[in-house]
């Protein structure tokens, strides 16, 4: 590299919402803004076990926005590569990421001794991604950055958190590199979160790094209260299961929050509603460890956890499968790429009297995916179970803001930035988007391609 330029490498989450990684190369440090794992279609995860395409010993810092597993779950993998920097986050960024990363490895573990066991994968062995104990020394490497700070890594780069919604912890950063300011957007929220704040707004920017999801459309005003009360209905009409796949940051307290205040106002019955999802549980305490980041009243966070039955060990699931009564079951993965949904969707997705309500993004390639555009059956475990659940879905609970959203979330730049890159997202949505942006504020856009670089001189 020129000695008077700086390069920002687009590794990930480049025209896919997975996998965010951004490399920024410079004479003074090297630093990567999120180091995420990509999920959904077959050719993305691949990705992730090709060698990091930068030495991993030569970066200085990993800057996180937040802690959710496509910003953060590359981590140990980095770290085996070589990396010996510095992880920084704001604290409750750095608990969920802690959290979600060993969950990921317990995961990861158990897939592939279970795949070992009944021979379904076409590798001998199969092997996890990383292993707990990897998952388990990335700790060691995290270092807390407090919110509104401007902090000096170098003579000619300083760092500043701002807060963001979307999940507890989650920031957009801004760099000031070499006199130019950068803003990455990480994952911006909506303002009218029911458990945030709503999220800060950039005021300056040369280069912005711009998130577009739903850059291609606003989200729906469906009644999720009315859909929630309907479908717990049903259940206890039809003696049957609602299973809820949640996303267990975010979305599983924001799920428990609606049906608990839908319960004090007498708007559902008395059901056993069932909570599984060991990482959901532990991001529970890191709401109740960081009260200033969340909106939450802790006397409903203590009420609503004596409402639910929430599953802490694995027995219990298979009580829970083989209870007959009518029941919600909320468990994780919200994609239905993993975790303890899966159990119970291998026995009640056959049948007719199963619901099961899905309340968020399902990317391309994912289970969620599949059961949202009507599938007849998905594979689980390596065997295909038929689809005679009813399917019905969410979309207003999304914690992502929509093209509405992230168009008025630039709209207090003072300047005009000399480039705003859109990064994950589909190709569709970040297209549409492209052109509202250049519609309603004229700015230089650009999708870049994974692998793709950029440069300017300082």
């Amino acid at each position: 590299m020129m000695k008077d330029q700086v390069k920002l490498h687009f590794l990930g989450a480049a025209r896919t919402v997975t996998g965010s990684k951004y490399l920024l190369e410079t004479p003074e440090l090297n630093i990567l803004i999120d180091c995420g794992m990509f999920q959904g279609l077959k050719e993305l995860r691949l990705l992730n076990w090709e060698e990091f395409p930068f030495p991993a010993d030569k970066i200085d810092y990993v800057l996180l926005t937040h802690g959710h597993l496509d910003h953060s779950g590359y981590l140990p993998r980095l770290i085996k590569q070589g990396f010996k920097g510095t992880i920084i986050g704001t604290p409750p960024s750095l608990a969920i990421a802690d959290i979600i990363i060993q969950d990921s490895a317990k995961i990861m573990e158990e897939d592939a001794e279970r795949a070992n066991a009944e021979g379904f994968s076409s590798h001998h062995p199969a092997l996890p991604f990383y292993t707990i104990e990897e998952a388990a020394r990335t700790l060691n490497y995290f270092k807390s950055a407090n919110l509104n700070d401007k902090t000096t890594l170098s003579d000619s780069i300083q760092y500043t958190y701002k807060k963001n919604g979307h999940i507890i912890g989650a920031t957009f950063i801004e760099l000031e590199v070499f006199g130019k300011v950068m803003i990455f957007s990480g994952d911006i929220g909506r303002d009218n979160d029911l458990l945030l704040e709503k999220p800060d707004k950039p005021k300056w920017a040369d280069y912005v790094l711009l998130e577009s999801t739903y850059g291609d459309r606003l989200h729906p005003q469906d009644n999720g209260d009315e859909i929630l009360i309907s479908s717990i209905k049903e259940a206890i009409t039809n003696n049957g299961t609602l299973i809820i796949p949640s996303f267990a940051v975010e979305r599983l307290q924001t799920l428990m929050y609606k049906l608990w205040l839908l319960y004090k106002q007498n708007k559902i019955p008395n059901i056993p509603i069932f909570i599984d999802s060991p990482m959901g549980n532990r991001v529970l305490e890191v709401f109740r460890n960081f009260p200033d980041w969340h909106q939450l009243p802790m006397q409903d966070f203590y009420g609503m956890q004596e409402h639910f039955n929430i599953i802490t060990k694995y027995s219990d699931t298979w009580k829970t499968v083989d209870n007959p009564r009518a029941k919600v079951i909320i468990a994780g993965s919200g994609m239905v790429t993993g975790g303890r949904v899966l159990t119970y969707l291998r026995y009640y997705i056959d049948k007719p009297e199963t619901t099961v309500l899905l309340v968020g993004y399902q990317a391309e390639g994912t289970r969620g995916r599949q059961l949202k555009e009507g599938t007849h059956e998905i594979k689980i475990f390596g065997k295909y179970c038929p689809v005679k659940a009813t399917i019905k879905s969410i979309d207003s609970l999304s914690a992502h803001a929509d093209q509405e959203g992230l168009i008025n979330w630039l709209s207090e730049i003072k300047n005009v930035p000399e480039m705003v890159f859109l990064v994950h997202g589909e190709p569709t949505a970040s297209d549409k988007l492209r052109l509202k942006i250049k519609d309603t504020y004229n700015y230089n856009v650009h999708i870049p391609k994974l692998q793709e670089y950029f440069s300017f001189n300082i």
